[in-house]
């Protein structure tokens, strides 16, 4: 429950990390079964800690693309009934959009235009944004993005998921410069990504030791941290670079990072070092939401909402792939 565009009432966000960890990644069906179980309690369980009834609600928002088509499904088709029997509008996001919004909720002040950076599980990409609600896109990844690789890697090192966070953990006790991974696609000069030959040269590199994912308990800790520091500096580099490259092409000042990587200290060090050389600002999000949250899909939708009402109704559909943010 947001008031205004930043005013965060609550922010009640259900994890699913429990029931996935022992698969290594999301298991659709399983993360849709949840979702049925648990969206009422969570709609009730903000609006009691908002301290506000349904009366008070003056728009319903939601996601209806990128993402899991069953779970798509069950948020719209909820949303869509709770705004139908309380007589509320409601409005269709995108869960991109969304992201790159969450940093501007948390840094009310960055001047435009600015680069939009999405680092998450799903998407590493690269856009252009003149203001908020316009967007270009400057480059994607190629075949996996950088969240994904950092669960497969994570899996690789016996760590646990999601891998984001035990790769980090694990890198603290780790020599970055160790191991030289290759930074994909760094000899064009596209703006786009690419990690699956990251992630091949890390299983390639823990098999020439003698080791695979089955003997994993062969490997000391000491190079499982070498590896994820390694590891995480060559997949966290490109991403700083292409960034910094946009801004400095497009005359953009400013940068938002937005997506759930976007929480590594890593990444927020290395744009620290390089982009106040470079006279370039770099915003984040508040941690509480980095990663998947209601609060930056309300935010959103209130900012849209009063720029032109006429986005509202309820004649839209969950979309897995869509690409437009707008």
């Amino acid at each position: 429950v947001v008031q205004g565009s930043n005013n965060v009432l609550s922010n009640i966000v259900a994890s699913q990390f429990d029931l996935h960890a022992k698969y290594g990644g999301v298991v659709p069906e399983l993360a849709c079964r949840r979702h049925l179980e648990i969206i009422e309690k969570v709609v009730e369980a903000s609006l009691d800690e908002a301290c506000v009834t349904e009366e008070r609600i003056g728009l319903a928002a939601v996601v209806r693309g990128p993402g899991l088509i069953g779970a798509l499904l069950i948020g719209v088709m909820f949303a869509k009934g709770y705004a139908a029997a309380t007589g509320k509008p409601i409005i269709g996001l995108n869960h991109l959009e969304a992201h790159l919004y969450s940093t501007v909720m948390s840094n009310p002040r960055i001047e435009f235009p600015a680069v939009g950076l999405i680092v998450s599980g799903g998407h590493t990409s690269l856009y252009l944004m003149p203001k908020v609600g316009t967007y270009r896109l400057l480059g994607s990844t190629v075949d996996d993005a950088v969240g994904e690789s950092f669960d497969k890697v994570a899996s690789l090192l016996d760590l646990s998921y999601p891998g984001g966070p035990s790769i980090e953990r694990a890198a603290l006790d780790g020599d970055p410069g160790s191991i030289r991974f290759p930074l994909g696609m760094t000899k064009k000069k596209s703006y786009d990504f690419s990690y699956a030959g990251l992630k091949t040269a890390v299983l390639y590199h823990i098999k020439g030791h003698g080791k695979t994912k089955r003997d994993s308990d062969i490997i000391t800790e000491a190079e499982k941290s070498d590896v994820a520091a390694s590891f995480q500096h060559a997949a966290l580099a490109v991403i700083v670079n292409k960034a910094l490259r946009a801004a400095e092409d497009h005359n953009a000042g400013s940068i938002l990072v937005g997506g759930g990587v976007s929480r590594n200290n890593y990444l927020r060090s290395l744009f620290e070092k390089k982009a106040s050389k470079k006279g370039i600002q770099v915003f984040f999000p508040l941690p509480e939401l980095c990663t998947d949250n209601a609060a930056m899909v309300a935010g959103l939708g209130y900012v849209k909402y009063m720029e032109n009402p006429m986005l509202a109704g309820a004649d839209f559909d969950a979309d897995p792939n869509i690409r437009s943010l707008r």
